[in-house]
């Protein structure tokens, strides 16, 4: 059996320096080493893990990310629409519970069963991970050299009975209410902009130090007509992510990173709003557009009316939330978050619609993320 310390230290000589993920009973005892070393930061989600890992690999690490095989049907859209067409790699380590012949719980049967032939057509090379020391050592350091030489994730298998078990031990930090700050709700009063509109202001105000990550769909489309640029992370795919990239990049650099983010795609993965909270990078500033529309997709509502994204944002954590309305509201929001500690949630109610005969990003996403991570690179 392998100790969780002797292993997560396999993982840091091999180069793993970034770690994420949701629990599994096989995977604890790393895990919970892991979360001691304070180089574990836990997700919401499998896919928000996966977002967050690629966010951190954007500003120079080699992340890891911890996850049940029961999680892994959360992963095939960031697998197959961020880190695959962007190129970029995570070292996976699964639990793989209803692994057959082995008995487990029959919620576990299906995708025990299945795993490894999910993991194949999604092109993921995997491997088992052995109970020794040694050789697993060995499978690790094979593992992180294929995804330094594909960029893409490469998976171990772990099977039950391959780690010790886990000493129960958490420290849970409530923070209190009154320490969050108030709300800046400016009222509505006339037309909203549109989304070009913003994102115009929004680019001509935006540090020359500062990543920007626009969201799937008419934003990162809009944002790349207005301005193309090595700061920019155009989300062709991964709906939802947005934030959670944002979040990983944001861990690891000093400089701004902004999140542009669409009132349906926060709420594919609204828990995203309790991690950035609990993590609370003081760097980070949160841009949602909201038009209470799927604009990318024919206009279909979000339900987002219904929603107080300023009290949710207040609930989870972060340090300020404002909801302008007009332009120069924005911008002062804007500058504000810019000069200020974080995280920051900024509101922005707009028109639905879009700018006519919008382009499309010409340049590669596996190319946009390379010039982004160099980009980061050269600024602290």
């Amino acid at each position: 059996m392998l100790d969780g310390h002797a292993f997560n230290q396999a993982l840091s000589n091999a180069g793993i320096d970034f770690y994420s993920g949701v629990p599994c009973s096989l995977l604890g005892a790393a895990m919970q080493d892991a979360a001691q070393q304070q180089t574990y930061v836990g997700a919401a989600s499998e896919g928000e893990a996966l977002a967050i890992a690629a966010g951190a690999w954007l500003a120079g690490c080699t992340p890891a990310v911890f996850l049940q095989n029961s999680g892994l049907g959360n992963l095939v859209n960031p697998l197959t629409s961020l880190n695959n067409p962007f190129g970029i790699p995570c070292l996976l380590v699964i639990g793989w519970r209803g692994m057959p012949g082995k008995l487990d719980e029959p919620q576990h049967e299906v995708m025990g069963a299945i795993t490894s032939a999910l993991l194949d057509l999604m092109g993921i090379a995997h491997h088992v991970l052995p109970e020794n020391l040694p050789e697993a050592t060995s499978v690790i350091q094979t593992s992180v050299q294929q995804m330094h030489e594909t960029r893409m994730p490469v998976a171990l298998l772990v099977r039950s009975g391959t780690f010790k078990n886990a000493v129960d031990s958490h420290d849970i930090k409530v923070r209190s209410f009154n320490e969050l700050s108030s709300c800046n709700q400016i009222p509505q009063t006339g037309k909203l902009p549109t989304r070009f509109e913003v994102l115009q202001t929004f680019v001509d105000n935006t540090p020359d130090n500062a990543a920007v990550v626009a969201t799937t769909g008419k934003c990162g489309r809009e944002l790349y007509t207005i301005k193309d640029s090595s700061q920019h992370l155009y989300m062709v795919g991964a709906m939802g992510s947005a934030s959670a990239v944002g979040l990983g990049i944001a861990l690891k650099k000093e400089s701004p990173v902004i999140v542009l983010d669409g009132d349906g795609a926060a709420l594919m993965r609204l828990g995203t709003f309790a991690t950035i909270g609990r993590e609370a990078p003081s760097n980070l500033v949160h841009i949602m557009l909201d038009n209470a529309a799927h604009d990318s997709t024919g206009g279909q509502p979000t339900g987002s009316e219904h929603m107080n994204f300023c009290s949710i944002a207040a609930a989870c954590g972060y340090l300020t939330y404002t909801r302008p309305i007009a332009i120069n509201d924005f911008k002062t929001a804007l500058s504000v978050s810019l000069s200020t500690k974080g995280p920051h949630f900024i509101h922005v109610p707009i028109e639905t619609g879009s700018k006519a005969d919008l382009a499309r990003p010409n340049i590669l996403p596996r190319d946009v993320a390379t010039r982004l991570a160099s980009f980061l690179k050269n600024i602290p």
